[in-house]
């Protein structure tokens, strides 16, 4: 596997805005968080996911570019149905 910046790792992410993704988090002790929603915006430290309010209780996460070379966080695009 090929080392990857934070740079990297924010270019190859930013030709996903406004398409549909998965996030699976690392909720702590044992737990994993999944969560779909459309890739909202790309910023300089962090990117947004913007959630169906009919499904899920908050409207928006965010997460670093940090979380995902660490691999607390994964990014995929969601599968059409």
């Amino acid at each position: 596997m090929a080392k990857q910046t934070l740079a990297d790792i924010k270019r190859s992410i930013e030709c996903y805005v406004g398409q549909e993704v998965t996030i699976c988090a690392n909720g702590g002790r044992k737990k994993t968080i999944e969560r779909s929603g459309m890739l909202e915006g790309v910023y300089p430290s962090v990117f947004t996911v913007k959630l169906d309010r009919d499904k899920y209780p908050i409207e928006r996460l965010s997460f670093s570019y940090t979380d995902l070379l660490t691999e607390s966080v994964t990014l995929s695009l969601a599968e059409k149905v």
